[in-house]
């Protein structure tokens, strides 16, 4: 089969690699119908996240329909079309019957403290071969996988594989409720995601941070108010929007993706497009100091910490790698700021959205602006990865 292969850091090529097999009674082959592209398949290749294995395969959103299932999947027949959540989990651990299903204990091989395991990561989630490809082995089927109805098409179903429950599980984290004014860090798929949960979970308003044009004009339509801190300083603005008094809530939706431009000494690691991110770095920080070379991903969290509101909530859904130590800690204990962050808990949050969009109380589909073909895999992942406009979310086509 035909699949999007790792390599090393800035390597990676579709290539013709063997069809997977059962190996626990509890697993599927899945044909994939859909697949796509996230920005955490980035951190992989440009070596953000550590410790991937040549010959992984990405990818780690998937639609298909089941080939085969083991002796151990009872809820499940082939032919049954499926979504597959990114994280694995077991369902029956204390972590997952109490809905935190990115902390399973059993799924990840490498034993109940290894944290999160997920499709087509480094060798510390897993490794499970990822869903970039025409079939993939779901372990844990009769726990993890969801039959979706007729109704949702494979466009709106390959949304809930991650990005939609993502965002939606940030506005969770983030503790929004009715009337809370929400600054939402990053408007990129998940950003808008969380822009769209913040309003379905009632708040009366939505500010967007970001730079690129065609990602806040996304969110303005979507209602929010856009902020380009490229043109002015985010949280001087979001002052000014709050009376002086900041938001309720924010959504850190950005992580460690923000870069130094060029022109701060910064080099690409390993980009696929081979070249600087367009997520450029201020000259100086909220507190008027200069941004050292190493530092920028600590601004989003500085610049949310001083736009809440005393008693505020700040909610953490952007990628951090786990020896990353930054935070603005004495900011945010003189405000009695709430933290709350993670990896999303996939399998507890898709159902409720699968039964939202199957009811027609929310369309998913405008935060997709690409469809291609797996055979323009690679093309598509240099302009997704140098954030061309146009270019917010990708969906795959497997077998084409």
């Amino acid at each position: 089969m035909k699949a999007v292969v790792f390599h090393d850091v800035g390597k990676i090529s579709l290539d013709n690699v063997a069809d997977p097999e059962m190996q626990q009674p509890n697993d599927a082959i899945v044909r994939l119908t859909a697949s796509a592209i996230c920005g955490t398949d980035l951190h992989m290749i440009r070596g953000t996240m550590g410790g991937m294995e040549p010959g992984t395969i990405l990818g780690h959103e998937g639609v298909g329909v089941i080939e085969e299932v083991g002796a151990g999947v009872r809820n499940l027949r082939p032919g049954d079309r499926v979504l597959i959540p990114s994280t694995v989990s077991c369902g029956y651990c204390s972590y997952c019957r109490s809905g935190y299903t990115a902390q399973c204990d059993v799924a990840n091989p490498n034993g109940p403290g290894a944290g999160t395991a997920f499709f087509g990561g480094p060798k510390s989630t897993g490794p499970f071969q990822g869903l970039q490809a025409e079939y993939a082995r779901t372990p844990f089927a009769n726990a993890s996988l969801i039959r979706l109805p007729d109704s949702i098409d494979d466009e709106r179903a390959i949304l809930m594989s991650d990005i939609f429950p993502t965002g939606y599980f940030g506005a969770q984290l983030a503790e929004v409720s009715r009337g809370d004014t929400v600054a939402v860090f990053g408007a990129g798929p998940v950003g808008q995601f969380a822009i769209a949960s913040a309003f379905l979970m009632g708040a009366g308003r939505v500010i967007a941070v970001d730079r690129l044009p065609d990602r806040l004009d996304m969110a303005r339509l979507q209602g929010a108010e856009v902020v380009n801190f490229d043109q002015e300083d985010p949280v001087d603005a979001i002052l000014t929007l709050t009376g002086g008094i900041g938001v309720d809530r924010v959504i850190d939706a950005v992580g460690v993706d923000a870069q130094h431009s060029a022109a701060s000494g910064s080099g690409g690691q390993g980009s696929v497009a081979e070249q600087e991110s367009q997520v450029v770095t201020p000259e100086r920080k909220p507190d008027g100091q200069n941004w050292v070379p190493g530092d920028a991903p600590a601004q989003t969290l500085d610049w949310g910490v001083a736009a809440l509101a005393k008693a505020g909530t700040l909610g953490v859904i952007g990628v951090y790698p786990p020896n990353d130590r930054i935070f603005p800690i004495g900011a945010a204990m003189n405000k009695n700021l709430s933290i709350r962050m993670g990896n999303c808990n996939h399998r507890s949050i898709i159902p409720g959205l699968v039964e939202r969009v199957r009811a027609g109380s929310f369309d998913p589909l405008v935060v997709l602006t690409n469809r291609e073909p797996m055979m323009d895999v690679i093309a598509a992942y240099k302009a997704f990865d140098s954030r061309q406009p146009g270019w917010l979310k990708v969906k795959l086509e497997p077998g084409k």
